[in-house]
């Protein structure tokens, strides 16, 4: 019997959604998601292409079956996600009217959807129209858009609500009244660094509201025009600091990893340096560094010889030298600059010659694979200076499988789909490239990884795919021993590399988070933990399990049958307050104060493994930011020094800008844990969090089942040593690629029985056994838990704060 394979075929269209407006098929940068710079700008030659997000919309199209292949070879036509789970939490949370739900053409799946309205709050709605629509459009009103998303924090004077449009206002307006008259300096036209919660500090330049095709800006604020992207936003005068304060805002760890960075401290500089009649001697040598260092040299020692005078703009009726339009008594930038693009803003590079060396480098930069392969066989290359995936040159990192990198483009698309699954339990997506039109299954039972077919005859050598489909079973390239198969090589060490793939994923920086120190045995006292949607009451069951003294404990759960588990298990010790929406902050007040403040929003609308996903800012997405808000809520106020921890938990397969967006809002990068390591089954989940060692190495202790058969019950036998991710579907339980039942009892294959799934997820017998559910209500109920040994990996470190029995 020949090897089966599995066959689509994948468009991979790129979309975002970018606060109060959308983007089709536009680039963004990986760490910002903007790309606002000169285009003769030392510092965009290294720029790393835009990340993309396959099956973004869903409209992957696969070909039809047919049953009449030769020698009884199969393609195996990806199913999509049922959606009885989305159904249940649409009923639960009331979902927005169902008219707003485009309709599907089945007869061509990559029709153009019709414009889509976004719903803001503080911003009218607006129809986005098409891509090509808005390619119609004069040059003078393109600007360059990037997917990020805009800050929605309602609580803070310095949140900012980002537009990348520049609009056109006609001449016909006037300026009626002087702007930023209260005293609190920072007129138009200043260089500033600004700071807005979310971000660290940023260099910018106060701006007029018309510029931004907004409304005048609050008393006390400002409209900042951010440096690097070019984009709008209202900060508190608070929270700017004159372009003098250089040494002290500068961050030189964000500008060694933020490519984003870079090219807005080097805007600024160049502005700074424009206005203050600053020349710098031309480089002698092409290195990137060497021509950027006079300039950042000359703004930590204060921008001398003119200092802050030099800085200032023109206060002269007429054009500054940047190209500024000003009034005679500069409060507010003239019509004029309104017709102007958001790139011509910004200065353009002094060394012209930058140009075609930059041209040249991208030239060099533009590899086949075929020519990748050859590169490293013939010419000896390392293959590390390779993208293995695509084959461009210098990769924004590793592989974490294979020896050899990844592009910033490649590595967004394996942070979202390498933890995709099929219904067959198979990873949906190539494992080297996370692509592929057909990919061939591996045959060893305890594996769910494929290979597709350009991979194998292109980096293991021609032919290769039919070799393997010759083969029956045929072992995978992770399977096999860890040798060199042409190009492709098996790190040694590729389960701590997999694991340093998903930690260092740091598409932002940010502050670490406060660290508190252990409190005394005599002084713990019991812990009060907010659990929002918190299912079975997993955090409690593990706090009693670690043996913590629990004083309160409050959940937010609105699934009957979670609270019916949680009201009996526990004999009432738990405080039920039903749907987070209604929680207020005088609720907070009432039954605080929390030491301990966890949840895991519903992931049907971010996972990508559902076509029909509304993302974060839509749908169940949104029930992050009642998280958000709660957690803000519930933080020790000023001046309360008491140990404080919280934790977040989403699926892994969500959005590479969905992540970074929840990243932004919570202030930190989440860490992957993947519970294979201590159960019987895979769930690769990310958690966000200040607990302490959230990042340490995941070990297994004596009480955790760590294979299917420490699982079953007496007299039935295991048919596999690990099972795949357990989700609310039925047929999540069946494995591999011929959809075997996992469990042999009486020579019969046989489903898991809900005691076995309990004991795989860690939950004691019987534990959801109550009101008479059934096997599929009780299933559906565990596959929206934690795994219990993952928790309590994770809560273990508090014992050193809170009193325990």
């Amino acid at each position: 019997m020949l090897q089966q394979s599995r066959c689509w075929q994948v468009f991979l269209p790129a979309a975002a959604v970018n606060g109060d407006m959308m983007t089709v098929e536009g680039l963004s940068e990986s760490d910002s998601g903007l790309e606002m710079a000169s285009e003769n700008s030392p510092l965009t030659a290294a720029e790393p292409p835009s990340p993309f997000c396959p099956k973004e919309t869903g409209d992957a199209e696969s070909p039809p079956d047919n049953t009449n292949l030769l020698s009884g070879r199969r393609k195996r036509t990806r199913k999509r996600l049922e959606t009885e789970e989305e159904c249940d939490w649409e009923c639960r949370y009331g979902e927005e009217d169902k008219s707003q739900v485009p309709v599907v053409c089945e007869s061509n799946l990559r029709r153009q959807p019709p414009p889509r309205t976004i719903f803001q709050a503080g911003l009218t709605s607006c129809s986005k129209p098409s891509t090509r629509e808005r390619s119609r459009k004069s040059k003078k009103e393109q600007v360059p858009e990037g997917p990020s998303l805009d800050l929605l924090e309602q609580d803070s004077k310095d949140s900012a609500q980002s537009s990348g449009t520049t609009t056109s206002l006609s001449s016909s307006e006037s300026i009626s009244q002087p702007e930023y008259k209260d005293s609190k300096g920072f007129g138009i036209g200043e260089l500033v660094w600004g700071k807005i919660k979310g971000f660290s500090w940023w260099p910018g330049i106060v701006v007029t509201w018309r510029a931004t095709g907004k409304r005048q800006a609050t008393p006390g604020m400002r409209w900042l025009q951010w440096f690097g992207d070019g984009k709008f936003s209202e900060v508190s005068a608070d929270k700017l600091d004159s372009i003098m304060a250089f040494p002290k805002f500068f961050s030189p760890a964000s500008y060694t990893k933020l490519a984003s960075y870079r090219r807005a401290i080097f805007q600024v500089l160049e502005m700074a340096s424009v206005r203050a009649g600053k020349t710098f001697p031309v480089c002698e040598t092409d290195s990137l560094e060497d021509q950027v260092k006079p300039m950042l040299d000359w703004a930590n020692e204060g921008f001398l010889p003119k200092g802050l005078e030099g800085l200032k703009p023109t206060e002269n009726a007429g054009e500054d030298d940047n190209g500024f339009f000003l009034s005679s008594d500069c409060s507010s930038l003239n019509h004029q600059v309104l017709d102007v693009s958001v790139s011509e803003y910004f200065p353009t590079a002094k060394r012209q010659k930058l140009s075609s060396c930059k041209a040249k480098q991208g030239a060099e930069d533009v590899y086949s694979r075929e020519q990748m392969v050859d590169e490293v066989l013939k010419n000896k290359r390392s293959v590390e200076e390779f993208c293995i995936s695509c084959g461009k040159m210098r990769p924004a990192t590793f592989h974490p499988l294979f020896e050899g990198g990844l592009c910033q483009t490649c590595k967004d698309v394996y942070l979202e789909i390498s933890y995709m699954y099929d219904d067959d339990g198979y990873q949906s997506y190539c494992t080297v490239c996370c692509g592929g039109r057909e990919v061939l299954l591996c045959g060893n039972a305890n594996c769910c990884r494929c290979f597709c077919v350009d991979c194998l005859d292109i980096l293991v050598g021609p032919g290769a795919s039919e070799s393997a489909r010759a083969l029956d079973p045929w072992c995978c390239y992770m399977c096999q021993p860890s040798e060199q198969y042409g190009v492709l090589k098996r790190r040694l060490d590729w389960s701590i590399k997999l694991q340093e793939f998903f930690v260092s994923d740091n598409g932002q920086e940010f502050e670490k988070p406060k660290m508190y120190p252990a409190v005394p045995a005599e002084q713990r006292r019991p812990i009060r933990v907010l659990s929002l949607f918190d299912g079975i009451a997993t955090g409690y069951l593990v706090l009693r399990d670690l043996g913590f003294k629990v004083g309160q404990y409050v959940a937010s759960e609105v699934c009957e049958d979670s609270i019916s588990v949680g009201v009996v298990r526990h004999e009432g010790k738990i405080q039920y307050v039903h749907d987070v929406r209604n929680i207020t902050r005088k609720n907070i007040a009432e039954w605080g104060p929390f030491d301990l403040v966890i949840g895991g929003s519903p992931c049907n609308d971010l996972s990508i493994v559902n076509p029909a996903r509304k993302g974060l800012y839509e749908g169940t997405g949104r029930l992050f930011f009642e998280f958000y808000r709660l957690l803000s809520e519930a933080k020790p106020k000023e001046g309360e020094d008491r140990p404080f921890f919280w934790m977040f938990e989403n699926v892994v397969a969500m959005g590479v800008n969905d992540k970074r967006d929840i990243s932004r809002f919570l202030e930190c990068n989440p860490v992957m844990i993947d519970a294979i390591e201590v159960s019987a089954a895979h769930r690769a989940r990310y958690f966000w969090g200040n607990l302490p060692g959230m990042n340490r190495p995941l070990c297994a202790s004596g009480m955790d089942k760590l294979e299917l058969q420490d699982c079953l019950e007496h007299g039935r036998v295991a048919k596999f040593g690990k099972v795949r991710t357990i989700t609310t579907r039925s047929n999540s339980i069946k494995q591999g690629k011929d959809q075997h039942f996992p469990v042999i009892m009486n020579g019969k294959e046989d489903i898991l029985w809900c005691t076995e799934l309990e004991r795989i997820f860690g939950f004691p017998v019987h534990y959801t056994d109550v009101s008479n559910m059934g096997r599929g209500a009780r299933q559906k109920l565990l596959g929206r838990s934690w795994s219990v040994p993952v928790i309590r990996h994770l809560f273990a470190p508090l014992k050193d704060y809170f009193a325990c029995e």
